[in-house]
């Protein structure tokens, strides 16, 4: 199940949620308790931090167009990492 504050995200396709508020990019997965069963895209994001995480993260960039421009894998708590090519980001929990 997902917790209250993703579930209150429009779905954009089976297990994206749409970060579609300025307090929705900020907090993004951070504070959860466990890893939630649903990626998160933050649309006007070039830039995000693991900080309040408690596992890595996998992290999708994509362009104006739609492409992926970059993926970083497994990024841990407390990082800070940008895309300058990016004009989303996919946030879900590590694959490993």
């Amino acid at each position: 199940m997902l917790p209250h504050r993703l579930r209150r995200l429009p779905e954009i396709s089976p297990g994206v949620r749409l970060a579609d508020t300025a307090r929705a990019r900020l907090c993004g997965l951070a504070g959860l308790r466990e890893p939630p069963a649903c990626a998160l895209l933050l649309p006007r994001t070039r830039c995000v931090h693991t900080f309040g995480m408690r596992w890595a993260l996998d992290l999708v960039w994509i362009d104006a167009g739609g492409a992926i421009v970059r993926v970083d894998r497994a990024t841990p708590p407390r990082r800070i990492r940008s895309c300058r090519l990016a004009a989303a980001v996919v946030e879900l929990p590590s694959a490993g």
